[in-house]
C-alpha cells in the first residue's frame, strides 16, 4: 500500500457534521451567485471554482463592478472582495447555518450589496431554510483542510483529464448543489429530459443541466449516494450495455442504484501512483460511454502521446 501525504485520509465518518454544515454555507455563497450571474451552459455560471486556498465564486456582478466570495481553507475565512478594492469577511468556526448566513449577508451589506435568495437548500432531503437552520453548526477545521488538499488534488487531475477532449467541455467546477467537483463531455447531440425528481430543484432547472447528451465525471467527499469518498463516472442517457462494460481499474465498479461507475477514492491516494489510477479510470469509463454511444472521438479527442 502507498502511502501519499498529498492524498490524506477522509473517512466521512470523522467530518460527517461538518461536511453537512459546510455544504449549506457553500450554497449560500452559490445562490447568491445564481441571483447575480446570467445563465451560462447548463448553470456553469453558479459553480465554484478552485482556488489555491478553497473555494472561491465567478466574477459576479453588481451596479458595474464585480464581486467574489472566496472561501479560504487554509486560514478558515469567507471573503467577500470588490474590484474597488474594498473587503468584508468572518471566520469559519463552528457555527449554526443560520449565523453564517445572517453574517455573510451582513457582510454583504456593509460593501454596498444588497442581493436576495430563495433560503431553502437545493438537493437536501429534508432540508429546512438557512435562516432557520441551528441543528447543522460543526466546524472542525483539520477536517476541512483534509477535505480541501483532496479536493485540490482532484481539481488537478481532473484539469489532466480535461485536456484530453477538444469538442464542447466543461469546466472542472463545484456544484455546491451535490457538493462535487466536476467536469462533464458533450457529444453534440442533444438529449432527451430527465424524469428523475431532485429534492427541492424544479424540473426545468434540471432539464437545462441535462439538456444534451454528456459523459460526466467527479468526485464526491462522501455524499452522493455511495456513503465516502469517491470518484464517479456516469452517461446521460445511459447507453445500453453501458454498466457491464468490463473495467480494468483495480476497486472500481458500476453501481446499479447509482446508474455510475464508482472508484473509491482510498483505491486512488493507496495506489502507486494516484494520478495514473484517477486517469486510467476516467479514461476507460468514457470511452465506454463514447464507444456504446456512437460519438465521433475523431472530431471530438486530442490525440495523447
Amino acid at each position: 500500500m502507498a502511502h501519499h501525504p498529498q492524498w490524506p485520509e477522509l473517512p466521512l465518518s470523522a467530518w460527517n457534521g461538518t461536511c453537512e454544515t459546510l455544504h449549506r454555507w457553500t450554497q449560500v455563497a452559490g445562490k447568491i451567485a445564481l441571483a447575480l450571474n446570467p445563465l451560462v451552459n447548463h448553470w456553469w455560471n453558479v459553480t465554484l471554482l478552485a482556488t489555491a486556498r478553497g473555494l472561491s465564486t465567478p466574477p459576479l456582478p453588481w451596479q458595474g463592478s464585480t464581486f467574489t466570495i472566496d472561501f479560504d481553507f487554509i486560514e478558515h475565512r469567507v471573503d467577500v472582495m470588490t474590484s474597488h478594492g474594498a473587503a468584508a469577511g468572518l471566520a469559519l468556526e463552528a457555527m449554526p447555518v443560520a449565523r453564517f448566513y445572517a453574517e455573510l449577508m451582513a457582510c454583504l451589506k456593509r460593501l454596498g450589496i444588497d442581493v436576495h435568495i430563495w433560503t431553502m437548500p437545493n438537493e437536501i432531503v429534508d432540508a429546512v431554510p438557512f435562516e432557520r437552520d441551528y441543528a447543522n453548526a460543526a466546524y472542525d477545521g483539520v477536517w476541512v483542510g483534509r477535505f480541501w488538499q483532496a479536493l485540490s488534488q482532484s481539481d488537478r487531475v481532473l484539469k489532466q483529464f480535461r485536456t484530453r477532449f477538444i469538442g464542447k467541455v466543461s469546466p472542472v467546477h463545484f456544484f455546491w448543489g451535490s457538493f462535487d467537483l466536476a467536469v462533464t463531455r458533450f457529444s453534440g447531440r442533444t438529449a432527451p429530459p430527465p424524469t428523475g425528481v431532485t429534492p427541492n430543484v424544479a424540473a426545468w432547472v434540471m432539464q437545462e443541466a441535462y439538456s444534451h447528451e454528456v459523459s460526466s465525471c467527479g468526485f464526491w467527499p462522501g455524499n452522493g449516494g455511495y456513503g465516502r469518498a469517491a470518484y464517479y463516472v456516469y452517461a446521460y442517457p445511459e447507453p445500453e450495455r453501458y454498466g457491464a462494460t468490463p473495467i480494468a481499474s483495480d476497486g472500481a465498479f458500476y453501481d446499479r442504484n447509482l446508474g455510475q461507475f464508482i472508484l473509491p477514492y482510498d483505491v486512488v491516494r493507496q495506489a502507486p501512483d494516484p494520478d495514473a489510477a484517477l486517469l486510467g479510470f476516467l479514461q476507460e469509463t468514457y470511452v465506454a460511454a463514447a464507444e456504446l454511444g456512437g460519438w465521433d472521438r475523431k472530431a471530438l479527442e486530442r490525440q495523447v502521446s
